[in-house]
């Protein structure tokens, strides 16, 4: 299991999602993406698999996604049909800020 330490990139290994690590926890952690571990930008993607049927909702172009307690946040740099989740947690995209009102 990897420490995410950020700016770290990391791809999956049964999709095309790729991520950049903007938050993270000094621990070492799970992370999946379409239930399976998630591997290192560079390291050789395996030549078979396909994301979970429970874990392929899929990564949009980027979207920011953070855990529960907001200790893990994570950028999408190369969408996917894959979903991301820690520890077997779904990872949720992160809502926008409101803007202020211009009265």
């Amino acid at each position: 299991m990897p420490r995410l330490k950020a700016g770290a990139r990391m791809r999956s290994a049964v999709c095309d999602t790729e991520i950049m690590v903007i938050a993270g926890p000094d621990e070492e952690v799970s992370l999946e993406c379409g239930g399976t571990p998630m591997l290192d930008a560079k390291a050789d993607r395996p030549s078979a698999g396909s994301p979970a049927p429970d874990h392929s909702a899929g990564t949009a172009m980027g979207k920011r996604y953070v855990d529960e307690a907001g200790t893990v946040e994570l950028l999408c740099v190369k969408p996917g049909s894959g979903s991301l989740s820690l520890g077997g947690v779904a990872l949720k995209p992160k809502d926008a800020k409101p803007l202020p009102s211009s009265d």
